[in-house]
């Protein structure tokens, strides 16, 4: 049996819970930014929306940017842009990864007080014969 790595058609979710939003976050902080583009690719790769591909590509061209403006910059002046940047993607990737990334898992609604429960045994049998 194999698992398709896209969704197609109309159900594109993907489902995390909150220890794994938590883990994508803590990914991102304790790389410093420089791991950001990787929960995006994961969920671009698994949903396949035009949204998540554009998530990974900004992020792409952050990583792209810092590392032009570290290697460039040679004045303290650029030191405050650079702390901006950073910080501007670090909480942009924080707030998307906890609250716009990923799908909330649908709620089952609780059975009602004296509804049939699934019984593996049939009623009245109870040798199951």
């Amino acid at each position: 049996m194999t698992m398709p790595t896209t969704a197609t058609g109309e159900n594109r979710r993907l489902e995390a819970g909150w220890f794994q939003r938590l883990a994508w976050t803590a990914l991102v902080w304790g790389s410093l930014g420089f791991l950001a583009w990787v929960p995006f690719l994961y969920a671009a790769i698994r949903r396949g929306l035009l949204s998540d591909w554009t998530a990974v590509g900004a992020f792409f061209l952050y990583e792209g940017s810092i590392v032009t403006m570290t290697a460039v910059s040679g004045d303290d002046d650029a030191d405050a842009y650079f702390g901006l940047t950073f910080m501007t993607a670090l909480l942009t990737a924080t707030v998307l990864l906890l609250f716009a990334v990923f799908d909330k898992k649908p709620q089952q609604p609780a059975p009602a007080y004296g509804a049939a429960q699934g019984n593996p045994y049939q009623q009245g049998y109870p040798y199951g014969r």
